[in-house]
């Protein structure tokens, strides 16, 4: 029973009695553990807390007038492929029987979200960024990502071939968006 520790004065902790054997003598004339280090860090002049002056930094009220000419600085945009991972072009024709250029890839937006995009003709566009209706998946799971990317892969290569313009297009793998997520995260290549 000695080696059970405090369970040998079980009826002292159950009535919140002080055990019989330890004695407290230090920190008597103070308050509760609780209040004691705030208490003590309010009171020591070395870490009172007190408002300080503090530098101010940020940009001028006014730009001065030999900058108001043309800037060399404009919106740099981003290139449209920025993101994407993987494209595929199937090259075919549409229904009239005119040359048509599909695009399909795979991108990795912001918050981790992968995302399936197809444009019809981008070359004929004002600008390559896709539009929000260019995409066809969205979502984390890069499996569902891969089978919508390949099913609207295989559904571009039928109808293209329905319409007499075979192409044999390598489908989308795994293993080709690992290599630069890996590079993206951890730097290899």
């Amino acid at each position: 029973m000695d080696d059970l520790g405090t369970v040998e004065q079980a009826l002292h902790l159950i009535r919140r009695d002080a055990v019989g054997h330890v004695v407290v003598v230090e920190d008597l004339g103070e308050r509760p553990a609780a209040v004691v280090l705030a208490d003590d860090v309010l009171r020591n002049p070395l870490l009172r807390l007190r408002t300080g002056r503090e530098e101010r930094k940020r940009a001028p009220d006014r730009v001065d007038e030999s900058h108001s000419g043309p800037s060399i600085v404009g919106v740099v945009k981003a290139p449209a492929s920025a993101g994407r991972f993987a494209e595929r072009i199937v090259d075919g024709r549409d229904d009239g029987g005119r040359s048509e250029r599909v695009v399909i890839w795979i991108e990795r937006r912001p918050g981790a979200i992968w995302a399936v995009g197809r444009q019809v003709n981008p070359q004929h566009r004002e600008t390559e960024s896709p539009r929000e209706d260019d995409y066809l998946w969205q979502g984390h799971e890069l499996d569902d990502c891969l089978e919508a990317a390949n099913g609207a892969l295989e559904d571009d290569a039928v109808v293209s071939e329905e319409l007499g313009s075979p192409q044999t297009v390598k489908p989308f793998h795994r293993s080709e968006l690992l290599k630069p997520l890996e590079k993206f995260f951890f730097g290899r290549t």
